[in-house]
């Protein structure tokens, strides 16, 4: 096992997981905290690299595209001290970090992961609930329903209309952007049969956000969780279409089949699935349905 211990944090490989723990440090932003431990699995690393300084090192680890919810709602737009995937190293410690690194990549290679992009996520994303504040609202989202209540700050538009209260099972897509100089950002959701959007500020399923202190961050955990319910942005399009006549096709008409023609269409499922013409959904339910002739 691989371990290093630092102000940080403490990151741990034991062969099958890297395990990273925030530090207490006052560095650590309040997103990692609330974040807490994160357990990443070999199959969703795409690569680990340490980057030596003049007064600390820093040790990274890099995801797979699409691979965690929190990545892919905040599109590298998180400030570094709020980043769980990197790690303060100091100066004598190098020799650590870069054992630790030879770990992991050496695993990487005996395991042929690939480093390639994801169509879904293997990090379940931030534990709920979770609440944040900052912005014009406090938001919250226990696994089931959003919360938005507004503050002295929003707009009366918004007070007028009251609290917000929408289910996940209604949210069309979720979306995250950090106040940036003086523009502000916003954690906006978009419901299914709602109109456009309006601006931020007048949006009543909208966190308008202004940027004042770190706390503010924590926003981006509640856009992940509620992210990590929703269809993955990369993921094939269902496809009732093609899958109807593949079934149909390799399972044969309605009437008894012997076991050989049975077990050479079992045969033509799996060279498609090797092939990617089928996804392992529609390979397990054309199997189902010929296994049933036997």
């Amino acid at each position: 096992m691989a371990e290093i211990i630092q102000k940080d944090g403490t990151w741990t490989f034991d062969g099958d997981v890297v395990r990273i723990v925030p530090g207490r440090d006052k560095e650590v932003g309040p997103l990692r905290q609330t974040l807490g431990e994160l357990a990443v699995p070999l199959r969703a690393i795409a690569g680990v690299s340490y980057e030596p300084g003049r007064r600390s090192g820093r040790l990274r680890l890099r995801p797979r595209d699409g691979a965690d919810p929190l990545l892919q709602v905040t599109g590298g737009r998180l400030p570094e001290s709020s980043d769980p995937y990197r790690l303060t190293v100091e100066q004598d410690r190098t020799g650590v970090a870069e054992y630790f690194v030879d770990e992991v990549r050496n695993a990487l290679l005996l395991e042929q992961v690939d480093p390639g992009p994801v169509d879904a996520y293997l990090l379940p994303g931030p534990a709920v609930p979770v609440t944040a504040g900052g912005g014009d609202a406090a938001v919250a989202f226990d696994g089931d329903r959003v919360s938005l209540d507004w503050n002295w700050t929003a707009e009366d538009s918004k007070h007028s209309a009251g609290p917000s209260r929408f289910r996940v099972a209604d949210v069309r897509a979720v979306d995250w952007s950090p106040a940036k100089g003086l523009t502000n950002g916003w954690l906006r959701f978009s419901l299914a049969g709602t109109p456009a959007a309006a601006a931020p500020k007048y949006d009543p399923h909208t966190v308008e956000l202004f940027g004042f202190g770190k706390k503010e961050l924590v926003t981006a955990l509640v856009a992940a969780a509620v992210a990590v319910r929703l269809p993955h942005p990369a993921a094939p399009a269902a496809l009732p279409e093609r899958a109807a006549p593949a079934a149909g096709a390799l399972a044969g008409g309605a009437g008894a089949e012997d076991h050989d023609a049975l077990l050479r269409r079992l045969q033509e499922l799996g060279d498609l699935r090797a092939k990617g013409i089928l996804t392992d959904e529609e390979f397990t339910a054309t199997k189902a349905l010929i296994l049933r002739r036997f």
